[in-house]
């Protein structure tokens, strides 16, 4: 299945693993990377960059196909020590960098100069534009399904993914609501070259998290999420479970909710100390509207050729039908 995207990145699918806080590990990344794909460790899931390091030799001990690294530029009073993750993920010699979050035209920058194939992620057109303008090579843009971080704007992906194609050069990665042939046959239709899939791949063998928690991902249908942070527009889509119940609440409360009142709810070690133990009601959970797709826990190189052989089976079914 060649596109742009498998060509620039050397894979045989043009499917990416998300980069995922706490989930983007090395095993699943390699799994990915093996069954056809881009797998991409998540940087900051590290404490240090000494970790990442160690941490990127351990996924290059597992897989020798090309894989990424996530870096998400996040708004913080103590931001991480960006710049040495970076350096890390280049003297690495990692072929791929993701970056997220806040605009990253220095980090780009620098990873272009060392030779990294670089995808910027993002939830806008006019934000796809700038990055485009800021030379990195392929977008990957996120529809109002997605999990985590989806803006303000609320576009779903039939309508936002074409509206990026239509106006980038670089290669459209199509990110949101997409864990099945039917999606990578829709976002092809629609213009991109890849897919990106967080949720979905949460939902196999390989992800490093509690089966209890796979298993909440396959027994929830396409309404079981939550809008948190509307009120503080930093929309965050996630599990539907006691506390995003209870976030929501508060925000829904006459005269509204400081984030130091929801900071001990949503806290980022809770929701790991959930992750692990598989508590699935004690933290915040990241899903996105996807998870009604989701049935089964299969490997990544099960999920990835069945996707790839619905995928086809759809577009030729589609072809012949409209011939005849």
């Amino acid at each position: 299945m060649k596109t742009r995207i498998t060509q620039m990145l050397g894979i045989r699918y043009p499917i990416i693993q998300g980069g995922m806080m706490w989930v983007g590990r090395a095993e699943l990344a390699a799994a990915v990377s093996n069954s056809g794909g881009l797998g991409i460790v998540t940087a900051l899931t590290q404490p240090t960059p000494e970790a990442l390091s160690a941490e990127i030799a351990r996924c290059r001990a597992l897989t020798d196909k090309p894989f990424g690294v996530n870096l998400t530029l996040l708004p913080s009073i103590n931001p991480p020590p960006y710049e040495q993750y970076l350096d890390a993920i280049i003297d690495a010699g990692v072929p791929v960098l993701e970056t997220a979050g806040n605009n990253p035209r220095e980090y780009i920058a620098k990873a272009k100069a060392a030779g990294l194939t670089v995808i910027h992620k993002c939830v806008a057109v006019r934000h796809a534009l700038s990055a485009e303008r800021n030379g990195v090579d392929a977008v990957s843009i996120d529809g109002f399904e997605c999990a985590g971080h989806p803006g303000e704007e609320d576009i779903p992906g039939l309508v936002l993914i074409p509206a990026a194609v239509r106006r980038l050069s670089i290669p459209v990665i199509a990110s949101g609501g997409i864990a099945d042939g039917r999606g990578l046959a829709a976002a092809l239709a629609l213009g991109a070259e890849g897919v990106n899939m967080g949720t979905r791949f949460c939902a196999t063998r390989e992800a490093p998290i509690h089966e209890a928690i796979k298993q909440a991902l396959v027994n929830a249908d396409e309404r079981d999420t939550r809008l948190i942070f509307r009120s503080l527009r930093n929309t965050a889509r996630v599990l539907r479970n006691a506390i995003s119940e209870e976030v929501v609440g508060l925000e829904r409360r006459e005269g509204g909710v400081a984030f130091e009142e929801l900071r001990p709810l949503v806290a980022g070690v809770r929701g790991r100390a959930a992750l692990e133990s598989g508590a699935v009601d004690d933290g915040i959970i990241t899903a996105g509207q996807c998870i009604g797709l989701i049935d089964d826990i299969p490997g990544c190189a099960e999920l990835l050729e069945r996707m790839v052989a619905e995928a086809r089976e759809h577009l030729q079914a589609s072809l012949a039908r409209f011939q005849n």
